[in-house]
């Protein structure tokens, strides 16, 4: 009997330590990029019906929802945004050319850097992916989040390449928007054409 009761306090106490174990984990990552495959979204698609396209100069195109609008951004870029009432950016989605070192090899460690040279503090990577596939091309992907001297983001920033062009794709949302916002990002950049 009293064995009986040591191996039922042990099965008890295992059961605990396991449902510990998985509370930890669930609060150590709380967001849906701790799936066994954080890009499994990304599938090649064309862009949503009643979507606009937003093209840089060179050809590569960005498809964007409806109640976003283009915004002026560096030369050579093609950039979208969602407005709050007040202004304030609450989506944004880029599509410009490569313009450094990056590569498909590199970019899980380039884009956070160069996120932190511009200024961004706190920078986190959460998930990396160098088998990205798009509609016409290859690449690199990354989400992460940083804060800003304005708020906190997170964005899905991905390298883009095929023979003779190189693109870097960008969708990002202020984290307290994230969630909301996630599902038109993803479908952004499952869109994306260089």
């Amino acid at each position: 009997m009293g064995r009986t009761r040591a191996v039922i306090g042990l099965c008890a106490v295992g059961v605990g330590v396991a449902v510990a174990i998985i509370a930890l984990l669930a609060a150590a990552c709380p967001g849906r990029w701790c799936a066994s495959d954080p890009f499994a979204w990304l599938r090649p698609a064309l862009p949503p019906v009643g979507w606009q396209v937003a093209r840089t100069p060179n050809g590569a195109a960005l498809a964007y929802p409806p109640g976003w609008k283009a915004i002026k951004t560096d030369p050579g870029t093609a950039s979208v945004a969602l407005r709050s009432s007040g202004g304030r950016i609450d989506g944004y989605l880029n599509v410009t050319p490569k313009q450094g070192a990056e590569t498909l090899a590199n970019w899980s460690r380039f884009r956070p850097q160069k996120n932190r040279a511009e200024g961004a503090r706190n920078v986190r990577l959460l998930a990396a992916t160098n088998d990205a596939h798009f509609r016409s091309a290859r690449g690199s992907c990354v989400i992460d989040a940083y804060t800003t001297s304005l708020t906190t983001y997170e964005e899905i920033a991905c390298l883009v390449s095929r023979p003779g062009s190189s693109e870097v794709v960008v969708a990002a949302a202020p984290t307290q928007l994230w969630q909301e916002r996630t599902a038109a990002l993803e479908r952004a950049v499952s869109s994306v054409a260089v």
